[in-house]
Parts: C-alpha cells; sequence; structure tokens
C-alpha cells in the first residue's frame, strides 16, 4: 500500500472533520496546518450553543430556494474555514503562514472541489493563511491566496460576480 501525499494525508482528515458538519445542503472540513503539524479544524455548522439545521430537520436556505454559492447571510451555518480560524484564534494558536486543507461534499456524496466562497477568502486573507488545498472532483487544487489578493487589486468587484462554492 502506497504511502499518502502529506496533501492526501491533510485532505482525508479534513474529510473525517466533514463528517461532524450540521449543515443539511453540503458538508464541509477545514484543516489549518503548518509545517505538517495540525492546528486546528473546522466543520460547517449552527454558532456553538444554538440548534443545528440537521436536528430541526429544517434548512431556510432550501424553503426560501436560495441557490448554493448565494445569500450566506441567510444560513445559519458558520463555515469550516472561519470555524478553523475562530477555533484556532480562540485557543491562541496563530496561522499566519498557514496551509488551510478544505473538503467538501454533497448529501450524494460526491466532492464539492471549487474554492471557499467570498466570504472566507476574505477571513483567510486577513487571516493571513499562504495556501488553501481543495479535495477537487478530479484530484486536488491548490490556490495562492497572495493570487487572491492581487486578483481582487486588479478587479476589485470581480468576487462579487462570483458563486461562492
Amino acid at each position: 500500500m502506497a504511502r499518502p501525499s502529506w496533501d492526501e494525508h491533510w485532505l482525508n482528515i479534513a474529510k473525517e472533520v466533514s463528517k461532524r458538519a450540521t449543515c443539511m445542503r453540503r458538508h464541509f472540513g477545514a484543516v489549518i496546518v503548518k509545517d505538517n503539524t495540525h492546528l486546528s479544524d473546522g466543520y460547517c455548522g449552527a454558532p456553538r450553543g444554538t440548534p443545528n439545521c440537521i436536528d430541526m430537520k429544517k434548512c431556510y436556505r432550501t424553503e426560501k430556494n436560495i441557490e448554493p454559492g448565494k445569500n450566506y447571510e441567510k444560513c445559519r451555518s458558520v463555515h469550516a474555514e472561519m470555524n478553523a480560524v475562530i477555533n484556532a484564534a480562540k485557543n491562541g494558536i496563530p496561522v499566519k503562514g498557514a496551509k488551510m486543507y478544505l473538503y467538501g461534499e454533497n448529501p450524494d456524496r460526491s466532492i464539492v472541489g471549487g474554492r471557499p466562497c467570498m466570504m472566507c477568502r476574505r477571513v483567510i486573507i486577513n487571516s493571513e493563511l499562504e495556501e488553501v488545498i481543495v479535495a477537487a472532483t478530479d484530484g486536488i487544487a491548490k490556490h495562492d491566496v497572495k493570487e487572491w489578493v492581487k486578483s481582487s487589486s486588479e478587479n476589485p468587484f470581480k468576487e462579487l460576480d462570483e458563486a461562492g462554492y
């Protein structure tokens, strides 16, 4: 049996973290790593101490026919990427210069792929993470956070026209 690469290893852990997600639409898990050491993780779900959509068996966004990638402010969930950064901050763990591994899947267990939504990209940029590695439908996609900053500087409103995931 071949030993998994580091990227595969951390994405496998992000996949496992995603199993804790409480969103009815999609399950995401994020792991923040520096020097191949686990710093923090997070999954998508309602804020701590508040009811989870899966427990209520109700999704406001589904009921209102809100498309994926649109109107995230109308969602109870905190995204996995944000939760990973929040959990690190809550525990006093600096993430500057670290990498984030992101795994997402649909209810049919197919991989979501893509990249973080624009809200999460902003959190990632401000956290000074350096790279985001995502499980993609055709393997692994890598995103250089500095490229997001450069792209946003060149065309500041482009991301506002884009769907998230």
